[in-house]
């Protein structure tokens, strides 16, 4: 196959016609950072990138089928592509019945009042990014059932307590699977009305003291795995998969802009699968040469809680950063000490789990990471609200509020181009 799933921490790639790669099975057992990546051969980018104009499919699952792990699989295994793209499109006709909007392309546009592209992933399913990962899961659990995997009647679970549970519930009821969702005290009336009226289980999950350091709904989560749930959420070392969903964000944002390539991408961070899917697609498509350049990618936290700028800083001490953060990822990456608050609620996860892929593409892009107070939070969103009538939540907004923290400090060229993701809607 010309696609295959590698741990960066141990460089272990699982079984090619395996069916189901979740996570890395060294896992835990040792200091390394055990986050399983996709790995496309370049003449795979190359022979899978579109050759059509992007309005050929508006499907992003269809459009770049060839660039998923998904599809390699599939094919190898013996379904047809006619095959492939009838069972992306079926899930794709019931996403629209259960959400009441088509999964379509999300806009690129421009700016001129902000000075900047923004990347709207609001008016997708579910009103965010998240369900792109989640529909790559599904997705992928529904090529592994047609090759003998057997998982339909197997709970999904996940931790979230906002757009990654509601697009994991929306995406679970188009598929038809049970879904289990492991939400904190707090969250909102609105998210668990919805949950809800699309029949999630929900378990609250309040802090333990007998709990390790770390959020508690992630600790159930794990839980729920161990006892044999499917992980059917967006971080990279539980669920490889979700990855798979997110890449479509790259490529479809590589195709839109191809000929204008950003200089600056900046990315809120929270559990990392959006900042570690779009680096990783970026840089496929440099190394395949379908771009030329790479955009410098500058993540984004809140000054509340930012474990992926903490280890940033602390990589960029040693003389051979990437090794040591690949060997020992807890001298680098651990929970945050404190319980997170922030109005930026989507990206207070207390660690950044799947964060050695975004330090790398941010070493390889010579970009940053940053910090922004709760005022800039809600100054960006302010302005991004009454300038482009988008109605994007403060979490949406926070790659655009690290945008405007490093014009003000003068920290950035007067003559960049760049684009910012506005990534979750008001609800």
């Amino acid at each position: 196959m010309l696609s295959r799933l590698v741990c960066a921490g141990c460089d272990l790639a699982r079984p090619a016609d395996e069916l189901l790669s979740f996570s890395c099975p060294s896992r835990g057992q040792d200091g390394a950072d055990h986050v399983l990546r996709v790995q496309l051969e370049p003449e795979a980018i190359v022979a899978g990138w579109p050759k059509t104009a992007l309005a050929a499919s508006d499907n992003a699952f269809v459009r770049y089928r060839q660039l998923s792990h998904t599809w390699h699989l599939a094919i190898s295994r013996g379904i047809t592509d006619a095959e492939y793209i009838s069972i992306a499109e079926e899930l794709a006709a019931k996403l629209a019945e259960v959400d009441g909007k088509p999964l379509a392309t999300t806009p690129l546009a421009h700016s001129e009042q902000l000075a900047v592209r923004i990347k709207n992933e609001t008016v997708n399913i579910s009103g965010s990014h998240k369900a792109r990962h989640l529909i790559g899961t599904a997705l992928h659990l529904e090529v592994a059932d047609r090759l003998g995997a057997d998982t339909r009647d197997t709970t999904l679970a996940i931790a979230s307590c906002g757009n990654a549970a509601l697009a994991a519930a929306v995406v679970a009821k188009a598929a038809g699977r049970k879904l289990r969702v492991f939400i904190p005290p707090n969250a909102s009336a609105a998210v668990v009305e919805r949950l809800t009226s699309l029949g999630a289980e929900q378990v609250i999950c309040e802090r333990r003291e007998s709990d390790p350091p770390g959020d508690p709904c992630y600790h159930r989560f794990v839980e729920a795995v161990a006892a044999g749930a499917l992980p059917f959420s967006c971080q990279g070392g539980d669920n490889a998969l979700a990855l798979i969903g997110g890449q479509t964000l790259g490529w479809e944002l590589i195709d839109q802009c191809l000929n204008d390539v950003p200089s600056d991408v900046f990315v809120q961070v929270g559990g990392g699968a959006l900042a570690s899917s779009l680096m990783q697609a970026f840089s496929m498509a440099k190394d395949a040469g379908i771009l030329s350049a790479l955009p410098r990618f500058h993540a984004v936290q809140t000054h509340n809680a930012h474990p992926l700028v903490r280890a940033w800083r602390r990589m960029s001490e040693l003389a051979e950063p990437a090794q040591s953060a690949r060997s020992h990822r807890s001298d680098f990456m651990w929970p945050w000490e404190e319980e997170p608050i922030s109005i930026a609620g989507g990206i207070l996860d207390d660690e950044t789990y799947d964060w050695l892929s975004i330090v790398t593409g941010l070493e390889k892009s010579e970009g940053s990471a940053l910090t922004v107070t709760e005022a800039q939070l809600q100054s960006a969103n302010t302005l991004a609200l009454a300038s482009t009538g988008i109605q994007v939540c403060t979490t949406g907004t926070a790659g655009f509020a690290g945008l405007q923290a490093m014009r003000t400090s003068g920290s950035l060229a007067p003559n960049v181009s760049p684009l910012v993701l506005f990534t979750g809607a008001v609800r």
